[in-house]
């Protein structure tokens, strides 16, 4: 069957023109789904039941099946467990502050990046999402806020993946996200996280996207960042802050640099002056990440002092640098913690 969140609205109309139905049934099609938020056929009561047999038959409205969801002890962050076709699973969180509603996807089922502070790379890359798995992410999410009368306004590709690794299905969906006709996501509220895959950054700034990049750092040279990073011996240090300060400058976009600290191995007062100077005369933030705990890591948070002591460093040499506060922490959703999950029976969705 197709994933009919695959199609555009042109795509769909010809399967109807092939199929000797009207094409403009494709236009109400798309505004059940999309306006409506529904996502059963016999509920589109404006379609006679045998082209919503029809339809049935040939295409899917739900890739993904919604099996857990966890709220975090403050409310502000939920976290969805998805089954995917192949029983598969992975994770993606709604963040909320203020006005925001921000959505955090995964891009793959684990990680080939397999950076030593995060759970989601723990067992490698398993496969990567189709771009309808990582829309449908979204779309269901959008239709859980749309209860409340709310509505996804951010993205952030950060979840489980590296984006660039699954490029053409990631851009795919992102095409999806910003289409008018479906949830018509502003490209300047989409963010995409990468460890520094240079042919990614220089495929995206010639797409003609205006969508935010983000570099995860870490360090603030090669030595450290191998050892942290192993997927930094793809790639020399030099060689991925050129590809990503000329992203910025092509696309006019703000670049921002995270940074997870971890005590012992990046967080000294001489990492900070190092970073200061591999950064200095950069357009950029810094987003300044204490580690969050992972199970079987044997990593610690550095105290609250000493980030504010590198905190200050970064500023008083005239970096932009914000502290990103900890949500989702209660419920293994912050940054860091998504992880791979085994294929196995789940109790349905714990509210």
């Amino acid at each position: 069957m197709i994933p009919l969140h695959a199609l555009s609205l042109d795509e769909l109309a010809e399967w109807f023109v092939a199929h000797d139905e009207k094409p403009f049934r494709a236009k109400q099609i798309f505004q059940w789904i999309y306006e409506k938020k529904i996502s059963d056929w016999e509920k589109m009561t404006d379609l006679n039941k045998g082209l919503r047999q029809k339809l049935s038959e040939a295409f899917t409205l739900t890739t993904l099946i919604q099996t857990r969801v966890q709220h975090s002890k403050d409310h502000d962050t939920t976290k969805f467990l998805w089954q995917l076709p192949d029983q598969k699973l992975v994770e993606s969180v709604l963040i909320c502050s203020g006005d925001r509603r921000t959505v955090c996807v995964s891009s793959q089922v684990g990680c080939p990046a397999r950076c030593a502070f995060c759970a989601s790379g723990k067992e490698g890359l398993i496969r990567n999402l189709t771009p309808a798995e990582i829309f449908e992410q979204v779309y269901q999410i959008d239709q859980w806020l749309a209860e409340k009368g709310e509505r996804v306004s951010h993205i952030v590709f950060m979840g489980m993946g590296e984006p660039f690794e699954n490029y053409d299905a990631v851009l795919s969906s992102i095409r999806l996200l910003i289409d008018p006709l479906r949830l018509n996501i502003s490209q300047r509220r989409i963010t995409v996280s990468t460890v520094g895959v240079v042919p990614g950054i220089r495929r995206l700034m010639d797409e003609g996207l205006k969508v935010n990049l983000v570099l995860s750092l870490h360090a603030p040279n090669q030595q450290i960042r191998k050892k942290i990073i192993p997927y930094a011996r793809k790639y020399e240090l030099e060689d991925i802050l050129s590809a990503m300060l000329e992203y910025g400058q092509k696309t006019h976009r703000d670049i921002t640099y995270e940074y997870t600290l971890i005590q012992g191995i990046n967080d000294r007062k001489e990492h900070a002056e190092e970073l200061c100077r591999l950064l200095k005369r950069q357009q950029c933030t810094v987003n300044l990440i204490p580690y969050n705990p992972v199970p079987g890591l044997r990593l610690s948070r550095p105290d609250k002092d000493k980030i504010e002591t590198f905190k200050q460093i970064l500023t008083d040499a005239g970096i932009v640098t914000t502290w990103r506060y900890t949500k989702g922490k209660d419920i293994a959703a912050a940054c860091g913690q998504l992880a791979l999950q085994e294929a196995k029976p789940l109790n349905l969705v714990n509210a």
